[in-house]
């Protein structure tokens, strides 16, 4: 099912029906080990809704509370590659190699909940980098225990000219205000997503399609169990936290972002995020 946070309460979509939940705390819905079956038995007792279209596409939120937004690096072989060539030339290529092939991944801390944006926000890019890309990448939704109990869709939007000029830079290039998306909603379920699962990725300029790139999630080298069982190895999450799980899809150095480009990320069954680039 599809867990949709709105300005005027919690949208639920269950076997295509719509139903509505005024009176329910996000932070404390999401961050519940048995999520799955507690939203089956909240339906039960709610009417369906009869016009939710228009609900969602007007009142939507980026489906975040207090939770952080956590990330995972190089866990595409296609994101190793781009990472050495953006830091060939400061010495920088053989580190992304060896996180590569490493036991312990690499993961990085991303937003806050006030830079995050949602469905149909504006993300940015940074005024003091000359190469920005998207990094549309499947995001993990996981309780304090570790559980996962859901996937959204991530934006990862990254600063390819500061990361290359010096690994250290990292943080700069990751974390700034509206250098995230999650949405549009959160997809529930009680199985694993199917390894088949893809990510495509398109971005619009002026009315024209100028990028487009798509990836299945087998081709990552890292089981999301491992990933979440690193980050809660030394840190405690009281809301849960979002885990991006890194991308496939990295565009050629002669890419970059621009203002009011339209950046369009599809992963079925949780469905597209929309963002315009401030």
């Amino acid at each position: 099912m599809l867990l949709y946070k709105t300005r005027k309460g919690i949208v639920i979509d269950h076997d295509g029906k719509f139903y509505a939940s005024e009176n329910r705390n996000w932070d404390s819905l999401i961050n519940d080990d048995q999520l799955y079956k507690n939203l089956q038995s909240l339906v039960s007792g709610l009417k369906p809704l009869s016009k939710a279209d228009a609900l969602i596409e007007s009142e939507i939120l980026a489906p975040i509370g207090e939770q952080e937004v956590w990330a995972c690096g190089v866990t595409y072989y296609r994101s190793k590659v781009g990472r050495q060539e953006e830091s060939k030339s400061s010495g920088g290529a053989d580190f992304y190699a060896r996180v590569y092939e490493a036991e312990r991944p690499e993961i990085f801390f991303k937003a806050t909940p006030h830079r995050v944006v949602g469905h149909l926000g504006k993300v940015r890019i940074r005024k003091d980098s000359a190469w920005d890309v998207p990094e549309p990448e499947l995001t993990l939704v996981v309780t304090t225990s570790g559980k996962i109990v859901g996937y959204t869709i991530g934006n990862d939007m990254s600063s390819r000219s500061i990361e290359g000029e010096n690994p250290l830079y990292l943080p700069q290039a990751k974390t700034y205000d509206g250098a995230a998306a999650l949405g549009p909603c959160i997809y529930v379920t009680d199985k694993p997503l199917d390894k088949s699962t893809g990510i495509h990725l398109d971005i619009h300029r002026s009315g024209k399609v100028v990028f487009t790139g798509d990836v299945t999630i087998d081709q990552i080298v890292r089981k999301f169990e491992d990933l979440v069982s690193f980050l809660y190895r030394e840190c405690s999450f009281p809301a849960g936290a979002f885990v991006m799980t890194g991308t496939g899809i990295v565009p050629s150095s002669d890419f970059t972002l621009q203002e009011n480009d339209e950046i369009r990320i599809t992963i079925e069954p949780i469905g597209t995020l929309i963002n315009t680039v401030a």
